[in-house]
């Protein structure tokens, strides 16, 4: 457990606002001018943490800030802070107090998903799935060409098992295609269905560690952040969009090549994200037995 002294504190602030600025500043560039990037713009509108709050330092339950004077520092002046015998750390009592649920459900989705076997070779068709039909619905990154046409997506998504696991992917699903996937997720069985091979769910980690801010360090937040820019961007690249004017190799996931990059990428991430799960679920566990009530039972 740490303890920062104020200058320490300013410093590691400083530091994570420039591990966060590469990321929040052409976003803000480009918001400003009315343009946007089918890529690179995805963490900041799908998910709901505005650029401003990521830029925030939080050190995380079971550390604090050593305050010498009365003057408040600028966590006190944030939800869910606040000042005991010299110190400024985390409300748990008060997060808890308002939080509980979102915690719970968080607590129960992780460990549900570490201990889940992985389901790999679903080669990212969700993508496909959501373009299946293109020349009746249309597409949902409109200012991006198909790669290989309406046809020739359909082809790929006909000649291929869609098993997709993330509901949050397969609710985006073409009408037409909802059928074709073998099962058929819901917010009620995600806690069932989620497994850690899918790159969504791993890409979500961000979305846990932001949700329950300031339990986090800001260290692990951005951890999980940069885990999703990457799974992301492998993503669309094997997607059926033709990103080569935005500078994006494709990864054709339609041929035996392209199947072996998109496994190994997926493995990777897959590695990566497990050993942020047991770093999240490590934090939650420092919370008291009496303020996470039902978090054992909830994982079990």
């Amino acid at each position: 457990m740490a303890v920062y002294t104020e200058e320490e504190a300013r410093e590691a602030a400083r530091a994570h606002r420039a591990r966060v600025r590469p990321f929040t500043e052409p976003f803000l560039e480009r918001r400003a001018t009315g343009r946007s990037h089918p890529v690179e713009d995805f963490l900041f509108t799908y998910y709901s943490h505005r650029p401003a709050a990521l830029q925030r330092w939080h050190p995380g339950l079971g550390n604090s800030i050593a305050v010498g004077g009365t003057e408040q520092i600028e966590q006190e002046t944030w939800k869910y802070y606040r000042r005991e015998h010299g110190q400024v750390s985390v409300d748990l009592a008060a997060f808890m107090d308002r939080q509980l649920t979102n915690a719970r459900f968080h607590y129960q989705l992780l460990a549900n998903t570490l201990d889940a076997t992985p389901r790999f070779g679903c080669f990212g068709l969700h993508e496909w799935a959501m373009a299946y039909r293109a020349e009746k619905h249309g597409i949902r990154h409109s200012t991006v060409p198909l790669r290989l046409g309406s046809s020739g997506t359909n082809e790929v998504v006909e000649s291929h098992t869609i098993a997709c696991t993330h509901y949050d992917a397969f609710r985006f699903f073409a009408p037409e295609a909802v059928s074709l996937n073998t099962l058929q997720p819901s917010r009620q069985s995600q806690l069932k269905l989620e497994q850690p091979a899918c790159l969504h769910a791993n890409m979500d980690l961000y979305r846990v560690a932001y949700k329950l801010t300031p339990l986090f360090s800001s260290e692990l937040v951005m951890d999980c952040f940069e885990l999703a820019w990457d799974i992301r961007t492998m993503d669309m690249q094997a997607s059926p969009y033709d990103l080569a004017d935005w500078g994006y190799e494709p990864v054709k996931i339609e041929t035996p090549e392209g199947k072996r990059t998109y496994a190994r990428a997926q493995r990777e991430f897959s590695a990566r994200a497990q050993l942020l799960r047991k770093k999240l679920l490590q934090t939650l566990d420092l919370i008291p037995a009496d303020l996470r009530t039902d978090f054992s039972a909830a994982s079990s």
